[in-house]
Parts: structure tokens; sequence; C-alpha cells
């Protein structure tokens, strides 16, 4: 007999199923119905393999981060060095065989590396452009740094608009100032005679580092701007109470605590006055005792019956050997300069 003070639901199962395991109540359809959902993985939805990766990412982001870095390896290896492996391939092949490269030379010719010193004198143009490049980075630096340094820590009036001036006057082609400075430079001065014979700075290097600091010149003002202004007052402030001047703490203060603004300026000046061709073009005859730069040279296999493809990639890989050198000694100094202020402390 049941008690008649039992509010118990006779068709009730106490909320378990069939089998005496306890239903779980949120398993009940949202309108009220006995069906119940399927548990694990029967629930979830159909996804494609892009929605499941994607699900997967957000649960273990890893797999992103591990997927961007191949991605970016992989299409640094084929943008990057891929180049240099094939001009190492036209290299290697002796010439007349070029037609038939796909990934491996068509034959083996390590002699082509000798060959172009033979030909013409590589490495004469090699040195002019080193030479050229060196000056060019030395003015960069020297007059950047008196800038970078009225810039960055004096106060004067029109700071501000004078150095908007020198940041517009960097985005000016370089082709616009070739007619006045060829008229300039091809104009004869009584002054230089005695230097150049003719008087004019036509095939000296000064008509390619003039011009060539000039245009790398508000790069290097802006990069030593930054750094410049970021060394604390004290420090040059106690420099000056031992009696040096503006000038010697510049040089012996804030130039040494700037040293990854200074290499990034200078490692950056070097290589793009190292590569330049435009003005070294127009300002040369192209011999090497002229001061015809590299491009020149690389230039010079080419003749009027033949082009001597696998010398000119030899020449090539020579050529950027001096400036894979430079990048790897400074390479720490130039990710901490272009890298720095990114984080403050």
């Amino acid at each position: 007999m049941s008690d008649p003070h039992d509010s118990t639901d006779p068709t009730d199962t106490g909320g378990t199923d069939g089998d005496d395991r306890p239903r779980d109540p949120t398993l009940r359809r949202p309108d009220g119905g006995t069906d119940v959902l399927k548990e694990g993985r029967d629930a979830e939805l159909d996804r494609s393999p892009l929605q499941q990766w994607a699900a997967d990412s957000i649960q273990n982001p890893e797999r992103v981060y591990r997927a961007l870095f191949y991605v970016a390896a992989i299409f640094f290896l084929f943008t990057t060095l891929f180049p240099f492996y094939w001009l190492l391939m036209v290299a290697l092949t002796p010439e007349g065989q070029l037609q038939d490269i796909v990934f491996t030379p068509n034959g083996f010719n390590p002699g082509a590396f000798v060959e172009v010193f033979e030909v013409i004198p590589f490495h004469w143009y090699m040195f002019n452009s080193f030479v050229i490049a060196l000056g060019s980075t030395a003015v960069v630096l020297i007059v950047g740094s008196l800038a970078g340094y009225a810039f960055g820590r004096l106060e004067f009036p029109g700071r501000t608009p004078l150095m908007l001036l020198v940041l517009v006057i960097s985005f000016f082609p370089p082709a616009a100032f070739f007619i006045p400075l060829n008229d300039l430079f091809n104009t004869s001065f009584f002054l230089l005679e005695p230097i150049t014979g003719d008087g004019t700075l036509y095939n000296t290097p000064f008509a390619m580092v003039t011009p060539l600091s000039a245009i790398f010149m508000p790069l290097a003002i802006f990069i030593l701007t930054t750094f410049y202004s970021q060394i604390p007052d004290g420090l040059e402030d106690a420099a000056r109470v031992e009696g040096t001047t503006r000038l010697g703490a510049l040089f012996r203060v804030i130039i040494p605590l700037s040293a990854p603004g200074v290499a990034t300026a200078g490692v950056l000046t070097f290589i793009a006055v190292y590569n330049e061709f435009f003005f070294s073009f127009l300002m040369t005859d192209g011999q090497p005792e002229n001061w015809a730069p590299i491009l020149e040279g690389m230039l010079a296999y080419q003749g009027q019956y033949e082009v001597l493809y696998h010398l000119m990639a030899a020449a090539s890989i020579i050529g950027v050997i001096p400036v894979a050198i430079l990048v790897v000694i400074a390479q720490e100094k130039i990710v901490s300069g272009l890298t720095a202020g990114a984080l403050k402390e």
C-alpha cells in the first residue's frame, strides 16, 4: 500500500534510466521531450577539416605558432636563399651549357671563381666600391652624429620643423638631383686642377661619396636622434663636470652608449652605397682606374657578341661576400638597434 502523504509520481523513475543509471537532466531536449542527446564525440557538430583545425588551434595555440614559423621559414628560404642557389648553379655550369640547368649544374666548373679575376681586374672594382662605401659611411656617421645630437639633446627654436624638413628631403627621388650634380661635377675649377688634372670631379670618388652621403644622411639622422635622446642627461652632465666639452661628451659618452644605433645606421648606409649603381654609372666612365664600382665590373662580362653568364654569376657571389661578413659581425648590434624602443621598462 502506498503512503497517501507521499507526493511522488508513480510514473517518475526517480531520475534514473531503465538500467538504473542516473540520468543527466542537462541531456533533455530544450522543448521538454524525453529524448536525450548523444554523449561524447557524437554530440559534436560535423566540422570541416579547416574548422576542426581552427578549433584545435584555439585550444592549443602552439600549433598556430609552429605553422606560422614553418610558413615564414619556407617563404624566406624560397625568396632569399633560392636566388643565391641559382647563382651558384649558373656559376658552376660551364659556358655554353646553361640551357640544360634544372636544379643541378650541367657539369662542374669551379674555375669560374678564379676566371673572374683573369678576364677583368674584378678585384679593383670591389676595392672601389668598398672605399666609396666606407667613405660615405664615415661622412654619414660623423655629420649624422652631430645633427642627431643637436636634434635629440638640444633645445632650439624651429627644431621640429627643421627635423621634418630633413625627413621630407629624404623622400625626393635621387634621379631629381642628377642633372644639377652632373653639371656641377663636370665643371672645371682651377683649384682642383693640381688634384684631378682637368679640374672636374668626374671620375673621382668625390662625385659619388658626396651625393650618396646626402641621400642616406636623413635616415642616419633620424636613427641617431632617437638613440641620443634616450641617454640620461645625468651621464652627460657628469662628463661635463669632469671638464669635457659637448663634443667630447658626444664621442666619449653618447656614441658609446648608443652603439646599436650607430652600428645600424653605419651598416645600412654601407650596404646601400656598396650596392648603389645609378650615380656610380653616371659619374664614371666604367674603368676600374677611374673608381668604377662593382656593378660596372659585373657588366664588363657582357660583350658585344656574347655574355659570360657563368662569370657574372660567380662575380655576383664574390661581391656579396664582404657584405655578408659585415652583417654576420654586426648582426647583434643591428637587431638590437632596429628593435630598440619596442619595449618600455
